[in-house]
């Protein structure tokens, strides 16, 4: 065992010490499980010197939010080079490193704080200052996508409803994660980049900017790449999906002709079916 004398930190040094020693206890349990001898403990110091640098736990808790989501939000950033599909993937390996190291703060950051908090916060502003970093952190995702689509500005409203619906689906998704981790992470990673160039196409079928822009977007992607990998699936379940309603429709024709019935008229010979011709 060895001992010391314990070395003398500036205030701002030690400030952040406790920062990061209650941002590491917040990773593993919720923040309102952690009490402030702990975090003293931790930190090898006494609970009053603590109090010397923090007013209370939530303010603490508030210092760590803010670093926590600071990290967090430099997580969407991302050189410009390469196929999109492949920059999103990488940015959702980042997103999904956050939320594996920081399970339970991660729960609280996206929750807005600890529930524990919530009626001594309504008088001091902490629970609306959490709200508003957890924006931050949603804000700079959003303007990151928007700036590796090449859109500068006020986006156009369908696009703007995709990103941040996209948002918000990566954030659920990882707090739905969270609880169990069901699905393998590399998988829903992709997903997740799946389902942002499926919102996309969507949209794109009922506006010509968004048609434009996902054609723009789709140009440069190779056939294995995640987007290339997404239509190939598409395409599988579309053949399927077409042989079985093909075989549906003939064995039922074969059943009511051998019953004596009219005949049903071939999916492709419905208003329908010729619809889609």
């Amino acid at each position: 065992m060895t001992t010391g004398v314990r070395r003398r930190m500036g205030v701002e040094e030690r400030r952040q010490q406790l920062i990061g020693v209650a941002l590491e206890l917040f990773s593993h349990r919720s923040p309102d499980e952690v009490s402030i001898d702990e975090i003293a403990a931790a930190a090898g110091i006494s609970r009053p010197l603590v109090y010397h640098y923090f007013p209370g736990k939530q303010s603490l808790y508030e210092a760590a939010l803010r670093r926590a989501a600071d990290d967090l939000a430099s997580r969407f950033a991302e050189p410009h080079d390469g196929p999109l599909g492949a920059r999103l993937v990488r940015v959702m390996g980042r997103f999904f490193d956050f939320v594996e190291e920081h399970g339970p703060g991660f729960s609280a950051l996206m929750r807005g704080g600890p529930a524990g908090f919530a009626a001594g916060a309504r008088a001091d502003g902490a629970v609306p200052a959490a709200y508003a970093m957890i924006d931050g952190v949603r804000r700079a995702a959003r303007e990151q996508i928007l700036d590796h689509l090449g859109v500068r500005g006020t986006p156009p409203a369908r696009l703007d409803l995709v990103v941040r619906s996209w948002v918000a689906l990566a954030e659920s998704t990882a707090l739905i994660w969270l609880d169990g981790r069901r699905v393998p992470r590399g998988e829903l990673e992709v997903q997740l980049v799946h389902d942002f160039a499926a919102l996309a196409a969507v949209s794109a079928a009922y506006d010509a900017d968004m048609a434009a822009l996902v054609t723009r977007m789709l140009a440069d992607e190779p056939a294995d790449g995640p987007f290339g990998d997404l239509v190939g699936r598409l395409a599988t379940l579309l053949a399927t999906a077409t042989a079985t309603a093909t075989a549906t429709a003939k064995a039922t024709a074969g059943t009511a002709a051998t019953a004596g019935a009219p005949v049903p008229a071939a999916v492709g010979g419905t208003p329908a079916g010729q619809a889609l011709r």
